[in-house]
């Protein structure tokens, strides 16, 4: 019996090391917590899903994939591959095909949701990666451009990272809406989604995986759950993708709400579109997991407009201290020293021109420091006046533990956003500009950000740039926590056209037990 034990004990170890499966630091903690002879080691396969990116006949997609130079060939000795997909599409799930703006049908996601899947037309990979440290890039103006399911494995697949970047030059949805493809997962936040009559919010669900998954949604508006919400059991098929319409779900039209997406069975990727008639459109990327204190980080210093939606999704009700953390330290809004939320209701704040002409990062932390009270916050960003405004979301993020990564970079419009929101733990951080996708020499800068302070900065560009580039993010050895953001601007005309993407820890990498080890000690 021994012997087996010890034998099933080997077995898990290697399928952790094969499927990249182990437990994995928790997101605050780096390794301090690892059981003890745990080994860190690179994860072995990694999924992305990329949803449908508009339906618009003026859109361009640009889809950049890039992986870090860093990890091992495989035991076999092969460098591995990375590529995706197009999943099929359900039809009149909640309200269309697409996050196009047009008005849905008046009908619950639960019935709708079993519309026809429509198969798609080419299913070549796109963007496919096959060396790591060198980005590659493809476009596409096809208003039917379908979702993307796929995987890297072997040595591609630690830190693989796809970016989603469209340009809609007119319509409701016009503006720069910028994405990193997102995880299978079985839980989502999405605080700053709206029901209301000027927005057109669709969720996107993906499932990468050959067996359905079941989704439930549900909306949170300010008196707690929407009523009339019909967004259970929705089914999405085997490697297709379900847009679903969010007022479609409920007969309260509700401006600040909060989503949560739960995959009862099986897993998906999730993110939202909004497009509001008179601010543009942009991707609402999913929130950290809920937790006493977050960080919502690189509000553009000439935000004319900031929106702080936040919600304690717990048993508890929760009181914040409320701090903008900017290049000289931390400053209190006027006005908003602390904020209550109350249990399962969504709160929103106007922090109006909160920056001032200085760029910055929110840090919400308790306001007791014993409480433990879990949130969940976005912001919508504002930039522009009159008829010349563009809007960005910046959901709360993971802090970077050990690596993350922005691709599509170019030669100008990027700018790199650093906060370390702990006075006293100065953060050290090592930015690493990758080869151009058309040739280019690596360029490596290191950037040190006080405590309780952020920077903004133009990141570093590969010598001698061409084509796209991407920018990866590590904290030196000693460094007080740090989190990231990437902003891409590119003017359209007179429109100060943007998007935000948070740069979380690209959970890389693995702590596997050793030989022998009680496995236990992982689960707990």
């Amino acid at each position: 019996m021994k012997r087996t034990m010890m034998s099933l004990i080997g077995v898990a170890v290697a399928l952790a090391a094969v499927t990249g499966v182990a437990g994995v630091a928790a997101p605050d903690s780096g390794d301090r917590d690892a059981p003890r002879g745990s080994t860190r080691l690179p994860v072995q396969r990694s999924a992305l899903l990329c949803p449908a990116p508009t339906s618009s006949e003026v859109g361009e997609t640009a889809y950049t994939a890039f992986a870090p130079k860093g990890a091992e060939a495989g035991a076999d000795g092969k460098k591995g591959t990375a590529e995706l997909r197009p999943a099929g599409t359900v039809r009149d799930a909640g309200g269309g095909a697409g996050g196009n703006g047009k008005k849905g049908k008046d009908k619950g996601a639960a019935d709708s949701a079993a519309g026809q899947t429509v198969a798609p037309r080419d299913t070549k990979p796109v963007v496919p990666l096959q060396e790591a440290g060198k980005p590659v890039t493809t476009t596409t103006d096809s208003p039917d451009a379908p979702a993307l399911v796929g995987a890297a494995d072997g040595a591609l697949a630690p830190g693989w990272t796809v970016q989603q970047t469209t340009s809609v030059a007119a319509g409701s949805g016009r503006g720069l809406l910028g994405l990193s493809c997102t995880t299978p997962d079985t839980t989502f936040w999405f605080p700053g989604v709206s029901t209301a009559t000027d927005r057109q919010d669709y969720v996107h669900l993906t499932n990468p995986d050959a067996t359905p998954a079941v989704v439930d949604l549900e909306l949170r508006g300010k008196d707690g759950s929407l009523a009339g919400s019909a967004g259970e059991d929705i089914s999405v098929p085997p490697h297709a993708t379900v847009p679903v319409l969010l007022s479609t779900l409920t007969s309260s039209p509700t401006t600040n709400a909060s989503l949560h997406v739960v995959a009862r069975e099986g897993r998906v990727g999730a993110a939202v579109q909004a497009s509001d008639s008179k601010l543009g459109s942009d991707w609402l990327p999913p929130a950290a997991d809920p937790s006493p204190s977050v960080v919502l980080p690189g509000i553009p210093k000439d935000a004319t407009s900031v929106r702080l939606v936040a919600l304690a999704p717990g048993e508890s009700d929760a009181d914040l201290k409320v701090q903008l953390a900017t290049p000289t330290g931390l400053i209190t809004p006027a006005g908003l020293e602390t904020l209550h939320l109350k249990s399962g209701m969504t709160t929103a704040v106007d922090l109006k021109d909160l920056t001032k002409g200085e760029a910055g990062s929110l840090v919400l932390t308790p306001s007791d420091k014993d409480a433990k009270a879990p949130v969940t916050a976005a912001l919508r960003v504002t930039r522009g006046k009159g008829a010349k405004q563009e809007v960005a979301f910046i959901p709360a993020t993971r802090p970077v533990e050990k690596r993350a990564t922005a691709a599509d970079n170019r030669d100008r419009g990027s700018t790199l956003s650093l906060v370390a929101p702990e006075k006293g733990k100065d953060a050290k951080v090592k930015v690493t500009a990758s080869a151009g996708s058309g040739g280019g020499t690596p360029v490596t800068k290191t950037y040190t950000v006080k405590g309780g302070t952020s920077l903004d900065a133009e990141p570093p560009r590969p010598s001698g740039l061409k084509g796209t580039y991407a920018l990866t993010v590590e904290p030196e050895p000693g460094s007080g926590p740090v989190y990231a953001a990437r902003m891409l601007a590119r003017p359209q005309g007179g429109l100060p056209a943007f998007t935000v993407q948070p740069l979380p820890d690209d959970r890389g990498s693995v702590l596997v037990p050793t030989a022998g080890q009680d496995l236990s000690v992982l689960t707990n």
